[in-house]
């Protein structure tokens, strides 16, 4: 998954610099379904390609971007929604990663040649596109199945030389520890967001106005504007809020989430979605708190480490993290294909990996400060519970890896019959100066 947000982070950076180089006057040159694809678009994917060292035909483009948007027609058409915490999610992992390669917010703003926010903005469209693709490709093959005999009558005659060679794996646990805001801090915030409600609510100012000026969320350009969105793109604590308001010019009680503490206004229902506008503000933690949780926890790894108790204890009775402490703290790869608790080091959190990259197994490490997936500051404490060298897959020892192959080949054909039946139905319209392009799919062009 790092790899791939650096990669998104680097195309997102190239289509910038493609549009501020781009001086062709823009034009359609494919219509699929109802949506057009524009020249300026197939533009920007080459010079995306181009920059990344990768040399692509100019033909092959449009037909990509044509196939995605396939899937997300049918993504509408099935009412595939995401959650917004999950964007936002991996919005914050692709700016961490960016932060950190290009060493301040300055730098990268200046690279991208867009604020922070705007920055922000863009990855929440592309992030969101992206999961609703992948979210339709699961519900497309959500009845592949792999059983062990497939796998075994699969790899049978397959030389052992020609095996996926698996890298170096590891299995990480983790203890945290997460600093809260004092009562006073909180108050401050509510207090605050209490007197942008007022200054609303009698006329003052506009809701709008305040969000662009104070909201401390991705929005805050649009005026802390959210498209219509159903109850589960949104953490249950917003959604039960937003979608309980009937007066547009009226604001919300103040809504606490893990994200911060946001007011909402409705704009509009449209059946079972709401679009609203909200103002999110977040606590400061200073960083002696910081430091006071970083103590707590240098203090059970030392008590770890003296066989008071283990690791697997202390994750289950002491740790902050919801997702670990019910599985003694072992962290699971969300972005394996099939459910393992093994990561290659570049899906792991970048500063995990970092930690873990120099500790031999069964090590405890110091304490240090990262960003979790959800974007929050917390202190943490991880074991190193095994490493798996870099080895040639074997049945015995890789089998889920080995399912997994097979699993993504199954899918991978599914997807395929799947394209090649909506090619065939789908209305496509292209400019005659197109149709001599090599296409991979059969259909494209109407008779």
């Amino acid at each position: 998954m790092r790899n791939i947000a650096l990669f998104v982070l680097f195309i997102c950076v190239q289509v910038i610099f493609a549009q501020k180089e781009s001086n062709v006057v823009d034009e359609v040159i494919w219509v699929v379904g109802d949506d057009p694809i524009l020249l300026s678009e197939v533009q920007e994917a080459r010079l995306d390609a181009e920059r990344n060292g990768n040399s692509i035909e100019l033909c092959m483009i449009p037909e990509q971007i044509a196939v995605q948007k396939l899937f997300l027609h049918q993504a509408d058409l099935d009412s595939i929604e995401v959650s917004e915490s999950d964007v936002m999610s991996g919005v914050n992992e692709i700016v961490s990663s960016a932060l950190q390669a290009y060493g301040s917010k300055e730098n990268l703003e200046a690279i991208t040649h867009r604020s922070l926010t705007q920055f922000r903005e863009m990855l929440m469209r592309s992030q969101r596109n992206q999961y609703r693709v992948q979210q339709e490709q699961m519900k497309l093959t959500e009845n592949v199945k792999v059983t062990p005999a497939e796998v075994r009558e699969y790899f049978k005659n397959v030389p052992e030389d020609s095996l996926p060679m698996i890298p170096t794996q590891v299995e990480v646990q983790i203890i945290t520890s997460q600093p809260q805001p004092s009562r006073e801090e909180i108050e401050r915030v509510e207090e605050r967001l209490r007197d942008f409600s007022r200054r609303v609510n009698e006329g003052e100012t506009e809701f709008s106005t305040l969000a662009r000026f104070y909201s401390e969320d991705g929005s805050a350009r649009n005026g802390g504007e959210l498209d219509y969105s159903g109850r589960g793109q949104w953490v249950p604590e917003f959604a039960n809020v937003a979608f309980s308001l009937n007066d547009p010019k009226k604001v919300s009680k103040i809504v606490r989430t893990e994200f911060g503490f946001h007011i909402i206004q409705l704009i509009d229902k449209r059946g079972n979605k709401v679009k609203v506008r909200h103002i999110l503000l977040k606590p400061e933690i200073p960083d002696s708190v910081y430091e006071k949780a970083c103590v707590r926890l240098d203090s059970i790894a030392s008590d770890i480490r003296a066989g008071k108790f283990s690791f697997d204890e202390g994750a289950a009775q002491l740790s902050d993290d919801i997702d670990t402490r019910n599985n003694a703290g072992l962290l699971s790869n969300s972005a394996s294909m099939l459910p393992t608790s093994r990561f290659e080091m570049k899906d792991l959190n970048q500063d995990i990996a970092k930690v873990v990259n120099g500790m031999s197994v069964g090590e405890i490490s110091k304490p240090f400060i990262m960003t979790n997936a959800k974007g929050h500051k917390i202190c943490a404490i991880v074991k190193l519970k095994n490493r798996i060298d870099r080895h040639r897959a074997t049945m015995t020892e890789d089998f889920q890896v080995l399912r997994g192959v097979v699993y993504e080949k199954r899918c991978e054909a599914e997807l395929e019959k799947w394209i090649k039946e909506k090619v065939r139905t789908t209305y496509v319209r292209i400019k005659p100066e197109w149709r001599s392009c090599k296409f991979k799919y059969d259909g494209w062009i109407k008779s």
